[in-house]
């Protein structure tokens, strides 16, 4: 059997079953942080749970009419594989519901940022927390906490704004939510949309995308920070381009339930600024943490996550999400997990099941790389329900045992000899030659660098010269 001591849970990239957290010795036990208490005023979780049940109700009415009225066998949810709720079905929901089309739609969406409904192909199903909605006040601020970190989905962005702006001040939001929660009052609007923009020329000058001036006549020039930025007879103009974005985020952000807007001014509600000073209190928890990998790129973090435990691992990865736009971070880790360490690849998967549901689509679109797909398929697997012994079973035979070969390759790079001899064991073959000649076929890039590993390390010097043997034929096509 496998051996579950702790040291291998660091480098166990697809774990057949979950691993409990590892014991610590006792000297080596951290003393715990006091749990954070929230701001003087913040409701008790009951009666924010309360609050996220009304604001969330007709959506979740909406969800229990899908669990009834649709799923596998019954009428489709969708007709465009893209979860947008069919003509026919959006009718037949409003007559039974007696609301409008429009309405059922919006709720719709809602379910489904929410996670009370989950749509798989053209049938929906409830989600987990549908199923406990009326008596897990956990569960239900959640859900809104879904809704609210995928505000930028809840209402669809000017037609007339440039992708590359809208990302811009979706990447800008968190700081001018925080600084609405510091306040704890109504915020000026003008206040804000000056926030904003010092926030969006700071983006852009991370990436040195400074703004160009010109002088006589046509030659550019860089204007020098400092005091006399405040002089730039551009910046009127940039917050006159920037208010139709600052405008629909709070739209989004107050149909969401995270604010109200009203003469000229922006205030959190209770459930917005509870949710903002839990990830506020999430990345100083990771500041101050011994990994503090909050700054870094998703490659670095991932690196510095390979030496802790799962739990400890997963502390970071909720972290770092915190600090980032959902689809940013999602869209780093699957470019980490693009590159030729299968460590990483593996790592980025496990942060990913950290976002849970907001990555469903990015990972969907990855299912056709082939180096991705194995891990993909187990991610939504385990998304969809499946428990996470039987989540192999989506898996072909080639597909799992290039899974194989990219796991044995990432201990190959950092684990230990005997950790890669045991890994032998993981195999789906019942023999060696059965494995060779399986391995041979699935083509994987590393195939001669992990049969090379595997024969210098095993004791059994026949094993090894056959494993050395077919590593040769690999290597010269044979």
């Amino acid at each position: 059997m496998t051996s579950r001591i702790p040291r291998d849970s660091r480098l166990r990239l697809v774990r057949p079953r979950p691993l409990a957290a590892a014991p610590s010795a006792v000297n080596q036990r951290r003393p715990r942080r006091p749990a954070p208490r929230p701001p003087e005023g913040t409701p008790a979780p009951a009666e924010l749970a309360r609050m996220a049940r009304s604001g969330l109700a007709s959506a979740a009415r909406v969800a229990r009419w899908a669990d009834n009225a649709l799923g596998p066998g019954r009428d489709a949810a969708t007709d465009d594989g893209k979860a947008t709720l069919s003509a026919t079905t959006a009718e037949r929901a409003a007559s039974d519901l007696g609301l409008t089309t429009a309405q059922v739609r919006g709720d719709w969406d809602t379910a489904r940022l929410a996670g009370l409904v989950e749509v798989h192909g053209d049938s929906a199903r409830p989600g987990w927390r549908l199923r406990a909605w009326n008596r897990d006040d956990s569960a239900v601020l959640r859900g809104w906490v879904a809704l609210f970190d995928a505000w930028s989905l809840a209402t669809p962005e000017p037609a007339d704004q440039e992708p590359g702006a809208v990302g811009e001040v979706v990447s800008a939001m968190p700081q001018v939510l925080s600084f609405l929660q510091l306040s704890a009052g109504p915020v000026p609007v003008d206040q804000l949309l000056d926030l904003l923009r010092q926030r969006v020329t700071e983006l852009r000058t991370e990436r040195c995308e400074v703004p160009y001036g010109t002088e006589d006549g046509d030659t550019p020039s860089l204007r020098p920070a400092g005091p006399s930025a405040d002089a730039d007879p551009a910046e009127p103009a940039r917050a006159a381009e920037l208010a139709p974005l600052l405008d629909w985020a709070l739209h989004a952000l107050a149909s969401v339930g995270a604010l109200t807007c009203g003469d000229g001014h922006a205030t959190l509600t209770p459930l917005g600024s509870w949710a903002v000073w839990v990830k506020l209190e999430q990345i100083c928890v990771a500041a101050q943490s011994p990994a503090g990998n909050i700054e870094v790129a998703a490659e670095v973090m991932l690196r510095g996550c390979a030496q802790l435990r799962p739990n400890a691992a997963r502390a970071e990865y909720r972290a770092w999400l915190a600090a980032r736009p959902v689809g940013s971070a999602v869209g780093d880790l699957l470019t980490a997990a693009r590159g030729e360490d299968a460590l990483l690849r593996g790592l980025a998967f496990e942060a990913l099941r950290v976002v849970g549901a907001p990555a469903e689509p990015d990972v969907r679109a990855v299912v056709e790389e082939p180096a991705l797909r194995p891990y993909a398929l187990l991610w939504l697997a385990e998304h969809d329900g499946v428990d996470p012994e039987d989540a192999h079973e989506v898996l072909t035979r080639e597909e799992a045992t290039w899974l194989w070969v990219d796991t044995a390759a990432a201990v190959a790079d950092h684990g230990e000899a005997p950790m890669l001899v045991r890994h032998l064991e993981s195999a789906l073959q019942p023999t060696v030659p059965a494995l060779l000649a399986e391995v041979r076929s699935v083509g994987h890039p590393r195939t001669v660098q992990v049969l090379v590993a595997l024969a210098a390390a095993h004791p059994d010097p026949a094993l090894a010269k056959a494993v050395r043997r077919a590593a040769f034929q690999v290597h010269t096509g044979g």
